[in-house]
């Protein structure tokens, strides 16, 4: 594989906004009330009045090994070889929701038909040179897109600094 392409949140940074949401929901026509291919969590911890809330974007994590392609009877999904990005071929599935049932995030959403969806890092920006637009559009900066051994230099140099 050339390059592994991968996203990586930064929780302290994440307001809970659900900016990222919206503007994957609009990039793709997705209609509000639907599917989400990415999705904002809140988790809280304490007791009043030491709460602490924290967010958590959600999406395909474009796995190196991902389990839903080995879950997929109809081999419906696949992983490119140029990127590590992982697709689907929607005229394959078959909505029997196996990827689901072994996605760690719970990425792969149903919508019409019954088939598949999930995050596909907005392949057709990254094929023009431009960033997912869920990274694009963050206000904070939490969410971040790159190949594998530039978002791990940003990991460590963030631990460094603590």
């Amino acid at each position: 594989m050339k390059k592994q392409y991968v996203f990586y949140h930064d929780p302290e940074r994440c307001i809970g906004c659900s900016a990222c949401e919206v503007a994957c929901k609009q990039w793709h026509g997705i209609k509000a009330g639907t599917i989400k291919m990415r999705r904002v969590e809140e988790a809280t911890a304490g007791k009043f009045p030491d709460v602490k809330i924290t967010f958590k974007s959600i999406a395909c994590m474009h796995c190196v090994k991902p389990r839903c392609i080995e879950a997929c009877p109809q081999g419906a999904i696949s992983k490119r070889e140029e990127d590590g990005i992982v697709v689907v071929d929607s005229s394959v599935c078959n909505g029997c929701r196996s990827c689901l049932e072994a996605c760690p995030v719970q990425a792969p959403q149903f919508g019409e038909g019954d088939i598949m969806q999930k995050c596909d890092m907005c392949l057709e920006r990254v094929e023009n040179g431009q960033r997912p637009i869920c990274v694009a559009t963050c206000p904070t900066q939490a969410l971040h897109w790159g190949t594998l051994e530039e978002l791990s230099a940003v990991i460590s140099r963030k631990k460094t600094r603590r």
